[in-house]
């Protein structure tokens, strides 16, 4: 599966730098493959812990144990595998899982945590998962979405635009909506340079893509790279899972700190003083190195190495 992100990238970056040359399609496919065997398919599908979630870890719970006349927050989740929480060991680590019994405490009122993210979505596909939260449009979703972008045929624009169409459904219906958009793929060690630059590129491009269709659709966005880069760039063995590609429960912790404010914040209920904001280094950085530089760069040193 990676490989096939990572030739995208190569395909995307090409397409939007004037083309790369034999030599750097050759290495950047071979930093493909090489990468799909460090990191290898998932080993197993995420685990699951849908239901009624109390304040202090509680849950989940059978409805039918909440007093009588108590009506728990529905909490929907959508979107990929780090949605769903791929990575984890346990059901408390779940992302959606801590955001629920977050709400939860915060609220002082029990969640109800209904999953319907799944591994390998890409925005294209997102609209069933919609449509599966809109049977009984539910108070707030979460939509984590764009890592597995690279796999589809659409520009940034296509997909960003699939995602806002996403988010004005729900808020039609009354639904509050908060997007993590995509994370920064430059952090995962197991692609290597130069793809990695590319691949950083791409994702930050989408990820500020995303932010403008959601918040143009009544929706809130959080810039999960902006915000979590600099944690899982530092400390990769913890906040990575054991396959270097999804995150570890300490990365999920990290990106629900960031998440549970502005989910409280989407439902007019947060207390806690200013959301945490986007730094701008990495807009501004990205401005300095745009993909065509990096390819340029890529295409001159093959060609020195050739004619050595």
């Amino acid at each position: 599966m990676i490989a096939a992100k990572a030739l995208r990238l190569a395909l995307l970056a090409a397409g939007t730098a004037g083309g790369l040359s034999g030599a750097a399609y050759g290495l950047l496919n071979g930093q493909s493959r090489y990468a799909r065997r460090v990191i290898g398919p998932p080993s197993n599908e995420p685990l699951r812990a849908d239901g009624i979630h109390l304040p202090k870890g509680i849950g989940p719970v059978p409805r039918r144990e909440l007093p009588e006349g108590v009506e728990p927050l529905e909490l929907v989740v959508l979107g990929d595998s780090s949605a769903a929480g791929l990575g984890v060991n346990f059901p408390a680590e779940l992302p959606g899982v801590r955001l629920a019994r977050g709400l939860a405490e915060e609220l002082e009122r029990p969640v109800a945590l209904t999953t319907h993210a799944i591994v390998g979505t890409t925005t294209q596909e997102l609209a069933a998962q919609v449509d599966a939260a809109l049977v009984r449009p539910p108070k707030l979703v979460l939509i984590i979405v764009g890592a597995n972008d690279v796999t589809s045929k659409l520009p940034v624009s296509a997909c960003a635009d699939l995602l806002g169409d996403a988010v004005r459904r729900l808020v039609a219906e009354g639904v509050a909506v908060v997007v993590g958009t995509c994370p920064d793929l430059g952090a995962i060690r197991p692609i290597p340079q130069p793809l990695r630059s590319i691949a950083r590129h791409w994702s930050l491009t989408l990820g500020r893509a995303q932010r403008r269709v959601v918040e143009a659709a009544g929706g809130h966005a959080v810039p999960l790279a902006d915000l979590l880069s600099p944690e899982f760039l530092a400390r990769p063995g913890e906040f990575f899972s054991p396959d270097r590609f999804h995150p570890s429960a300490a990365g999920y912790e990290a990106a629900t700190r960031i998440l549970l404010p502005a989910m409280c914040a989407a439902i007019g209920e947060w207390e806690g003083g200013p959301l945490p904001l986007a730094p701008t280094r990495s807009e501004a950085a990205e401005a300095r190195r745009p993909t065509s530089r990096i390819v340029a760069r890529l295409n001159r040193r093959l060609h020195r190495r050739a004619s050595a």
